[in-house]
């Protein structure tokens, strides 16, 4: 049996996944191979020419070694997971000896990419998060990248997850810490963009996932809130500092960690700054804990409870 024979035979429940672009297959097949531009910048070694390896590692949820076994320029691509170590299940390694496959060909003038890893099924333990987070690698960044040029990979990595025992020791803080069983990739769209942010916070939203951008947002005719975005580390960290509302709000910071888990992303939040325990500040936590319920709808069943619908009981 020829090699391109062996890949075509695969279980029903491996996962896949397609996309069909107007663009060329030699297009497509240049952003396949363009992996630094559409799965993570975290990559050493080539990632475009045949029986070449490289390692891919994110923080310290994820670690992996892959060996490119078969490249048919336009046409195939394949990968074979040589080494694997997962921090957040039982089975750390339960990547390894499997198949990652992209099948590139014309369809009706344009390019049909087919997805699949053989061997991610669904018994396995990362099988739910792992589902989820290569949908958003093909179906958003790799098409992206395709289409306009610009993925949206995990960058560099450079973010240390601050010492909160060390901050604001003057001030009052808000927290809140929450499981959404989606991944983080998904969550931090729901935290950085218009269409997410209005999802599960406000419909009156202008937001750009820019440092230094103010994003505005609306409650009712008579209210609306200005923050500055101070940081984003696509999928780990998104940081804002309050620059108009309620006088207590002014000068406060609005954190939102993500961390990778078994069963999706655990998001949490620290509103910093308050000066007093006050009405406002106990207030405001309330509010905040049924905005994240929105938050969690949102990025789970696709529909939220943005204001002012946020504090109905469903």
């Amino acid at each position: 049996m020829n090699t391109k024979n062996k890949y075509k035979i695969m279980k029903s429940q491996d996962f896949t996944t397609s996309i069909t672009i107007d663009a060329s297959p030699q297009q497509v097949f240049d952003a396949v191979n363009n992996v630094r531009g559409w799965w993570s910048e975290n990559i050493e070694g080539s990632t475009s020419v045949l029986n070449s390896e490289f390692a891919y590692h994110y923080r310290n949820v994820h670690r992996c070694r892959i060996k490119i076994t078969e490249m048919q320029p336009n046409t195939r691509v394949v990968w074979h997971v040589l080494d694997n170590d997962f921090n957040f299940i039982e089975d750390k390694t339960e990547w390894v000896d499997t198949h990652i496959v992209f099948d590139i060909h014309e369809k009706e003038g344009k390019t049909e990419l087919t997805f699949t890893h053989q061997g991610l099924v669904p018994e396995g333990e990362c099988y739910e998060v792992c589902h989820d987070a290569w949908t958003h690698y093909i179906q958003d960044s790799l098409k992206s990248l395709i289409t306009t040029g610009q993925g949206k990979a995990t960058p560099k990595e450079d973010f240390v997850v601050p010492d909160h025992k060390e901050e604001h020791t003057d001030t009052k803080s808000i927290y809140h810490k929450l499981l959404i069983t989606v991944p983080v990739e998904k969550v931090y769209e729901a935290i950085t963009t218009r269409e997410g942010l209005a999802g599960w916070w406000t419909p009156d939203t202008e937001a750009k996932a820019e440092v230094g951008s103010i994003l505005r947002f609306g409650f009712g005719p008579d209210y609306f809130k200005n923050m500055e975005v101070m940081d984003l580390k696509p999928y780990s960290l998104v940081k804002w500092r309050c620059i108009k509302g309620f006088e207590d709000w002014v000068g406060t910071t609005l954190t939102f960690e993500l961390e990778p888990h078994k069963k999706g992303c655990i998001l949490l939040f620290h509103h910093d700054g308050w000066k007093s325990y006050n009405s406002e500040f106990a207030s405001c936590s309330f509010d905040w804990a049924l905005f994240f319920r929105s938050l969690k709808s949102l990025c789970e069943t696709g529909k939220g409870f943005p204001y002012p619908e946020f504090d109905k009981i469903n």
